[in-house]
């Protein structure tokens, strides 16, 4: 079953492993969150090393169909936010769920 972590909730469990002051967490966190923000609006690439990379890309502008009407609708170009999973992360997540599918299959 999957639980949904609130920032508060990883503030408090860095507090917690850490002996930090949870206001001094939360403070951290937010300039961690700002600044990743900030990076990726001047068009820079976020790289952490073992956890993966975040980039802005360009969509390009495309046709779609409205399913309800059938009516083709312009969707013009737009920049999105790609994050491509580093090994540490695709270790620990992505092979140890292909594990337990597998274990579970049989």
């Amino acid at each position: 079953m999957m639980t949904t972590v609130t920032k508060k909730d990883f503030v408090d469990r860095i507090a917690e492993k850490t002996g930090l002051k949870r206001g001094d967490v939360k403070v951290t966190v937010q300039l961690f969150l700002d600044g990743m923000i900030d990076e990726l609006a001047n068009g820079n690439r976020l790289e952490f090393r073992d956890f993966g990379v975040f980039e802005v890309r360009e969509r390009a502008s495309r046709v779609a169909q409205n399913p309800k009407t059938l009516e083709q609708v312009v969707v013009p170009a737009r920049k999105a936010v790609r994050f491509k999973v580093g090994r540490l992360m695709r270790e620990r997540i992505v092979v140890s769920d292909a594990n337990t599918a597998t274990a579970a299959a049989h």
